[in-house]
């Protein structure tokens, strides 16, 4: 087993990743030096079952002196289930549970034990991403623009394009990849655009008693409440400047914006909402990217993909159309900042989270 940081050259990490839509966790392995994306490797999901989703939904806004106990072990019961299926490999890049973010008041919280994973998958573990970036002014989020940036050179942009996360959360990074260096002044610009997916599932689970709206079935029968948008878009989030980040709930009025609707126009005019925010972030955008691709269960949505292209002046595609996997992105994400945390390199900078420089977050811990 190769020491966090001792091979030389390039390494296959794994990432893994349980987002704020919590409907599982993400596995995926990708070949690379911490600068360059080389290749990429075998991927896989597990699913949380009902149970398991319900004791985390039950513990959203929780914090460290909160009882989580439950909550830590449905996320490591599963990430331990799910990576351990993996072989060779160098790295783990280990996100997390995210259960509260507040980059203006307490903090961030993420459950999920490295040293423990580190000793049962017999790997080193890279976690803990963001508070470094806190305790230097970050807001400790989005994470994966610096992943953006490699994917864009990878792919072989010659030009800015953007990167649009619709998880639970929604963020868009814009990326110039003619720089060559992601924490180079210009090189991203990177930040929380709004709701994405999470109002729309808590909707569905609460009216109808399922975890989201497959294919947008249930929208796409709805029509847009205008007046429930303006009064959404009235948010004081909308007008502050990135870098900027947002909790899960950090739109609690959006339900009751939509509490006397039927669930078709609910469920549509919240999509609404979504589109609406990445249209307002996009505006902050240096100058305008040539393309926008999708990633995160937003892009598998007509509604949502619809309601993007016609709103915004740029070509909208899932990222499938250039050769990457819009399911496994956020967890690959992880895998490549580990690498990068593991050889003393930065993951964020100034123009993604507001740190004051640009600093490498994440801790690592060995199996030994």
């Amino acid at each position: 087993m190769s020491r966090a940081g001792d091979k030389k050259g390039p390494m296959r990490a794994l990432g893994a990743m349980s987002g704020t839509s919590l409907d599982g966790v993400d596995a995926a392995v990708v070949v690379t030096d911490g600068v360059d994306l080389l290749g990429f490797g075998e991927s896989d999901y597990r699913p949380y079952s009902d149970a398991e989703r319900a004791v985390l939904r039950a513990a959203l806004g929780l914090w460290p002196d909160d009882d989580i106990a439950a909550a830590s072990e449905v996320v490591m019961r599963s990430h331990e289930a799910l990576l351990t299926t993996f072989r060779d490999i160098d790295l783990v890049g280990f996100h997390g549970q995210t259960l509260a973010h507040e980059p203006q008041g307490r903090g961030t919280h993420q459950i999920g034990d490295g040293d423990a994973l580190a000793m049962a998958l017999g790997r080193p573990v890279v976690w803990d991403f963001r508070s470094a970036d806190m305790e230097l002014g970050g807001e400790g989020a989005p994470l994966a623009s610096f992943y953006h940036h490699a994917c864009a050179r990878w792919m072989g942009a010659d030009a800015p394009v953007a990167f649009l996360n619709m998880g639970g959360v929604g963020n868009l990074t814009w990326v110039d990849p003619r720089l060559q260096r992601p924490e180079e002044p210009g090189a991203l610009l990177a930040f929380d655009t709004g709701p994405a997916n999470a109002p729309v599932n808590d909707l569905m689970q609460a009216r109808l008693g399922v975890s989201f709206d497959e294919d947008g079935k249930l929208a796409l029968q709805g029509q847009v409440e205008s007046g429930a948008l303006e009064l959404f878009l009235g948010d004081p989030y909308f007008s502050r400047m990135p870098p900027k980040s947002l909790d899960r709930n950090a739109f609690p009025e959006m339900m009751s914006l939509v509490r006397e609707l039927e669930d078709a126009d609910a469920a549509a005019t919240l999509m609404g909402m979504a589109a609406a925010s990445v249209l307002r972030g996009m505006e902050h955008c240096p100058e305008p990217p040539q393309q926008l691709f999708v990633t995160g269960g937003g892009r598998k949505n007509p509604v949502l993909m619809e309601m993007l292209s016609v709103s915004l002046d740029c070509e909208v595609l899932p990222v499938e159309e250039v050769g990457l996997d819009g399911d496994m992105l956020e967890a690959q994400a992880f895998g490549y900042l580990a690498v990068r945390v593991s050889r003393g390199l930065p993951t964020s900078c100034p123009s993604t989270t507001g740190v004051r420089m640009a600093v490498g977050g994440g801790q690592v811990s060995r199996a030994s």
